[in-house]
């Protein structure tokens, strides 16, 4: 129901947005680093697990929203664009990050993948991006909207297991390329910066 070359441009959107340096991909490097390429791996699951939700959530909220009336659909785009604006500026202006790789307690296998899905679960950030992301990519003149959107949640999961599940099983070099490339860590956060600008101008002219 969603044109393939969409969903191409929605998966390579997704994994750049998966390679630039935030919390929780530094959290599946550190954790892989420290305690081995398992460890990262179920992180990864459990961040993914907590997407499951986002995506189920947003899905069938913002199909109602979008069949509500003109002015909801006009307040979710322009506040979805206004966030994705806002990710822009923060991306921006993002600077290197140290990544610590010192030894230090440590929880076990099944608490990192509780962790992954805690933190992603409990995150609101990660609904109002979904919210702002995956609509602009959905045709109400395709079919179901909640399909649509729960095809697309599904496509960001496996670009997320890719990109994750690859730093994760190069957790070693990659920190130490990070750590010695600080000019690195700042151009893909600049990249991140140009697809939220591109995102928040697609969703400000969207139509119903």
């Amino acid at each position: 129901m969603i044109p393939m070359e969409t969903l191409t441009a929605f998966f390579m959107a997704s994994v750049l947005l998966g390679l630039a340096p935030g919390p929780d991909n530094i959290f599946v490097l550190t954790q892989s680093a420290l305690r081995g390429k398992i460890a990262g791996l179920l992180v990864t699951l459990g961040l993914c697990t907590g997407l499951v939700v986002h995506t189920t959530a947003v899905a069938f909220g913002v199909a109602a929203v979008f069949q509500a009336s003109a002015l909801a659909f006009t307040v979710l785009k322009l506040v979805g664009a206004v966030y994705l604006l806002y990710l822009a500026w923060h991306a921006f202006r993002a600077s290197a990050e140290r990544i610590s790789t010192g030894r230090e307690t440590l929880p076990s296998y099944p608490k990192l993948y509780r962790r992954g899905i805690i933190m992603n679960v409990t995150n609101p950030k990660v609904s109002i991006f979904f919210l702002a992301f995956l609509p602009q990519f959905a045709d109400p003149n395709r079919g179901s909207l909640s399909l649509q959107m729960l095809l697309l949640g599904g496509v960001f999961i496996v670009s997320t297991i890719l990109v994750f599940g690859s730093i994760a099983l190069l957790a070693g070099s990659i920190g130490a390329w990070l750590n010695r490339s600080p000019k690195t860590q700042v151009i893909m956060n600049r990249m991140a910066g140009v697809v939220f600008v591109g995102l928040a101008l697609k969703l400000a002219t969207v139509r119903q």
